[in-house]
């Protein structure tokens, strides 16, 4: 007779999201879900995801920590022209609803801007 055996769960990548005070989370992150996925249900301020991550507001920008940069990737087409309407953005500006989380995010820091909104 064949007993279930469930399997063993796997560590889920920790991501540290850092707000514009200085105030950081720690959190752990499922797998699949995208960087802004994972603020939005953890109750992360200045990520406010408007359009619920289908890169067409803008408003869940985020900076790269520059050591992860080359880990995360470049922006495809569609958030580069996203983030050219921020006349601050950065060479590690982001759409945290276009970066997934993977094993290899493990560790990742992302910073959260003062405001999605610019006057």
């Amino acid at each position: 007779m064949l007993k279930y055996k469930p399997e063993p769960r796997k560590p889920m990548p920790r991501i540290t999201y850092i707000e514009n005070d200085g105030t950081a989370h720690r959190l752990e992150i499922r797998n699949g879900l995208s960087l802004m996925e994972g603020a939005v249900r953890n109750g992360i301020a200045g990520i406010d995801a408007e359009c619920g991550g289908v890169c067409a507001c803008g408003t869940c920008r985020v900076m790269i920590a520059p050591e992860w940069a080359a880990a995360v990737g470049t922006a495809k087409a569609m958030e580069a022209a996203m983030l050219e309407l921020d006349d601050e953005a950065r060479s590690t500006s982001r759409l945290a609803c276009q970066i997934e989380v993977t094993a290899l995010l493990d560790g990742l820091i992302v910073y959260v801007p003062d405001s999605q909104y610019r006057p």
